[in-house]
C-alpha cells in the first residue's frame, strides 16, 4: 500500500478492525518514511449487476454515484454519513441477493426511496422529486399527501 502523502510503498499496519457493517476491514497504517498515518478499507470484491437505464443503456453499477444521490437528499438533514453509507451497503446487499446480472434503475430507485423514507421523510421527498421527475408543485403535493396517509395508518 502506497502512502498517500509521500507515495512510499514502505508502510506498516498499526491497527486492524472489522468495519461496522461486518463486511469490511478498517486498517490504520503508518508510513515508515514520512511517519504519517492513514486509514484504508478492504471490502469483498463481489460482482455487482449491470444497471439498465430507462432508455435501455447499460452501465456498470457505481457505488459513488448512488452515494452521491443519497447525500444530496440528506444534505442539511440530521443524518450521519455513517447512516447514509449503511443505506448504500444495504442496497448493495439487496442487489447481490437478487442474483440478477442486470437490474433496472427503477428497482434500485424504489429500494433507495424505501430506505430513505424509513430514516427521514424530508430527504425522501427530495429524492423522490428528482427520481420521479416532479414537474410542478402539484407533484410535490401528491407525494406529501401519500406520506401523511401512510403515517395515519
Amino acid at each position: 500500500m502506497k502512502c498517500p502523502f509521500c507515495f512510499s510503498s514502505n508502510t506498516r499496519v498499526v491497527e486492524t478492525r472489522t468495519g461496522k457493517d461486518g463486511f469490511s476491514i478498517r486498517r490504520r497504517r503508518e508510513c515508515v518514511v514520512c511517519g504519517r498515518r492513514f486509514t484504508t478499507f478492504e471490502r469483498i470484491d463481489e460482482t455487482m449487476p449491470m444497471v439498465v437505464k430507462k432508455d435501455g443503456r447499460r452501465e456498470p453499477y457505481n457505488r459513488d454515484k448512488l452515494l452521491s444521490g443519497i447525500r444530496k437528499a440528506f444534505e442539511k438533514r440530521p443524518v450521519s454519513v455513517e447512516k447514509q453509507e449503511a443505506i448504500v451497503d444495504e442496497i448493495e446487499r439487496f442487489l447481490l441477493n437478487l442474483g440478477e446480472r442486470e437490474v433496472p434503475t427503477r428497482v434500485i430507485g424504489e429500494k433507495v426511496m424505501e430506505m430513505i423514507k424509513e430514516v427521514d421523510e424530508v430527504a425522501y421527498v427530495r429524492f423522490a422529486s428528482v427520481y420521479r421527475q416532479f414537474k410542478d408543485i402539484s407533484d410535490f403535493w401528491e407525494e406529501l399527501k401519500k406520506l401523511v396517509r401512510d403515517e395515519n395508518r
